[in-house]
């Protein structure tokens, strides 16, 4: 069983991690949240801007509609001791210029997962549902070179344990048109399962 202090140490040294300051845009500043007490994991891709200025994981767009497909509140979703919310990175990673052929942000910096992502899962031995969200957090999890459209269709494969996901984000929106049946027919029964974990009533 991990030991609580062991655990509050790990926390402290990825709070005050300096790994890839060189590298971003702002100062560091680690948004997790974590308690080993936690029944539901979501492995997400890294802290956006507004998140980064807020310091509160998926408090923006993308957090209303994440808390909208798992049908949780606020007060819910911020309890640690439901929800653990460890992206790939934990820093604000930066965002494309209009000089980049690409838009939106940056992928996570790789060095957050390779220092820090697997001793803390280690730690959460409660976890009863991981949540995985986006391209990145499906490369590491699952070991696959999958694409989110074939990762999400697979999605059976790994219930009830485990559920991959788009990300909720607003740019994903086209993605959510053209694939319609992952909110008529995952979501429903992702609600149920956080539901259940959680001891709540699905409306």
């Amino acid at each position: 069983m991990p030991k609580p202090e062991q655990f509050e140490l790990l926390l402290h040294k990825v709070s005050q991690c300096q790994l890839c300051a060189a590298h971003l845009p702002l100062a560091p500043k680690p948004i997790v949240q974590l308690s080993s007490n936690a029944k539901i994991l979501i492995a997400g891709q890294a802290p956006g801007q507004k998140t980064h200025h807020k310091g509160h994981p998926f408090d923006d767009a993308s957090g209303e509609r994440l808390r909208l497909w798992l049908g949780v509140t606020r007060e819910q979703f911020y309890d640690p001791n439901l929800f653990a919310i460890l992206p790939m990175g934990f820093c604000f990673p930066g965002s494309y210029s209009t000089a980049d052929k690409k838009s939106g942000d940056k992928p996570p910096r790789p060095e957050c997962a390779d220092k820090w992502r697997q001793s803390i899962l280690d730690e959460l031995q409660s976890i009863e549902l991981t949540l995985i969200v986006g391209q990145y957090a499906i490369a590491w999890h699952l070991q696959r070179k999958l694409t989110v459209t074939q990762a999400v269709a697979q999605w059976q494969t790994l219930w009830p344990n485990t559920l991959v996901m788009p990300h909720p984000s607003p740019r994903n929106n086209i993605w959510l048109k053209r694939h319609p049946e992952f909110e008529q027919q995952v979501i429903p029964i992702l609600q149920q399962r956080v539901a259940e974990i959680t001891n709540t009533k699905v409306d």
